[in-house]
């Protein structure tokens, strides 16, 4: 077996020494929130909640896919969320063009044609964000069980400002 991964793991050797333990998996303030995959947002930091109190739901872009759909109805039915964050943010590849331009630059960079994937690319930041949250708030197992809103969370300020 290789080494690729050791310095992960003896990482979790430390963390397991205090790592919270005993919750139920619930979401206790409610909350379930849907945002990209970007390293540079905290997406419970930046709404003030803390471990056990929201579902995380991350994709490319933070839009809302059909795995998200099905996240956000098991989180109202199951793991009482009745609010629902669709988060998108400032600077994000997934609103600098289309899914065309990214499939070229992954074959410009690794020489390996990326043809089948559909990574949901979209320069209308605002309009795809406002889709989402339609999606969700229509959605027969999420309407009138969760209030569903939109926002854009600005990178280099850490600002959260309500769009939809």
């Amino acid at each position: 077996m290789d080494h690729d991964f050791d310095d992960l793991l003896a990482s979790n050797q430390r963390y397991a020494t205090s790592a919270p333990r005993n919750f139920d998996g619930y979401a206790h303030a409610g909350i379930a929130v849907v945002t990209c995959m970007d390293s540079r947002l905290q997406p419970l930091e930046m709404v003030g909640l803390f471990l056990g109190e929201a579902k995380i739901l991350r994709t490319p872009g933070g839009h809302v896919t059909e795995d998200v759909v099905n996240g956000c109805v098991l989180g109202v039915h199951l793991l009482q969320v009745d609010r629902i964050l669709v988060i998108s943010h400032s600077r994000c590849a997934m609103a600098s063009g289309s899914d065309d331009e990214l499939r070229r630059r992954i074959l410009e960079a690794s020489g390996l044609d990326a043809g089948d994937c559909h990574f949901g690319a979209d320069p209308d930041q605002a309009g795809r964000l406002r889709e989402d949250v339609r999606t969700l708030a229509e959605h027969p197992l999420i309407a009138g069980r969760a209030r569903v809103g939109g926002f854009h969370y600005d990178v280099d300020t850490g600002l959260l400002e309500r769009v939809c």
